[in-house]
């Protein structure tokens, strides 16, 4: 593999901006929509609280106030002032797992490819853009701001992370003990109502973490985007296979025996299963990568004429 699939530098990321353009418009939910005619994915409904008012035909029955209705005895529903920038979060999967194909890119060069196009399309639409990148023992953070400053300072910790050999450094950087868990429990408990929230990751090691994201997705949409090897969802033929990992250590693969082979499909399936499940429960919408395709395809797949991102009561 060369240099450019197994890690990404920042002025590739930052070349990526004129991809961005090519996103296709992306219907907004109907919990999300503000007032014109304009159908950015990036955009959503504010929700800053403004009044109380009574309740009238086609309100949104989520919004009702139940302390004033109790207290009036007739249905009150509360108004949000309309917000013009939505705050989109950008989760970035960097932990060992990532670091790995044996087609294509490395799943981490993807996830940075993917989330500097998003990134860069946030900026385009006028909305604020940060997130988190996330490895085993340590993260950065970049808080969502307006502007091509924080961008870039998205982009430089995806850089800075993106290698398998990279040591985090910089304003923003924690060690953790359990990262993925407690960034995701941090989001929980910062992300504002209204928000757009992208998680890129091949979902390992994750099912734990699906409180924290039924919780955010109540009051945000949150999109899922699983990113595999090939080789992760079906073992090659039966034979032994030389591998080598991202510092150059070599393994041998046997994949003789019948029943690991069953075993390591059935695993696959039933994690993706799994994510298929919550994102359907929670109105998720969920976004299925392998590292041979190309990132920008596949969001350009995934976002073209899909039905906007719809809740339940």
């Amino acid at each position: 593999m060369t240099d450019s699939v197994v890690a990404v530098s920042l002025a590739e990321l930052v070349a990526l901006r004129i991809q961005a353009s090519q996103l296709p418009e992306w219907r907004r939910s109907a919990r999300a929509e503000l007032s014109g005619n304009s159908r950015s994915p990036f955009k959503g409904r504010g929700m800053e609280f403004d009044e109380t008012r009574p309740y009238q035909p086609g309100d949104d029955v989520r919004s009702l106030d139940w302390r004033v209705t109790a207290r009036t005895g007739r249905p009150h529903t509360k108004v949000f002032r309309e917000e013009r920038e939505r705050p989109v979060w950008l989760w970035v999967d960097y932990r060992p797992g990532m670091f790995f194909a044996t087609r294509g890119m490395f799943k981490s060069a993807f996830a940075a490819r993917a989330a500097a196009i998003l990134a860069w399309g946030v900026l385009a639409h006028g909305d604020r853009v940060g997130g988190w990148v996330v490895g085993q023992s340590a993260q950065q953070e970049v808080k969502p701001q307006r502007g091509q400053r924080s961008v870039l300072h998205l982009l430089r910790a995806l850089a800075d992370m993106g290698s398998p050999d990279a040591q985090p450094r910089g304003i923003g950087t924690a060690t953790l003990d359990k990262p993925p868990l407690d960034t995701l429990a941090k989001m929980r408990r910062i992300v504002r109502p209204g928000s757009l929230v992208f998680l890129l990751t091949d979902g390992r090691d994750l099912e734990s973490a699906d409180g924290h994201l039924s919780d955010i997705a109540r009051h945000s949409d949150v999109v899922l985007c699983l990113i595999n090897d090939p080789l992760e969802a079906r073992l090659p033929p039966p034979g032994q296979y030389a591998i080598c990992d991202a510092r150059g250590r070599r393994l041998t693969l046997h994949t003789d025996d019948p029943t690991l082979v069953q075993g390591y499909a059935q695993r696959f399936t039933a994690r993706r299963l799994h994510f298929e499940t919550l994102a359907h429960r929670h109105r998720m919408r969920l976004i299925s990568a392998m590292t041979n395709e190309d990132p920008l395809e596949v969001l350009r797949r995934s976002l073209r004429g899909q039905p906007a991102l719809r809740r339940t009561a």
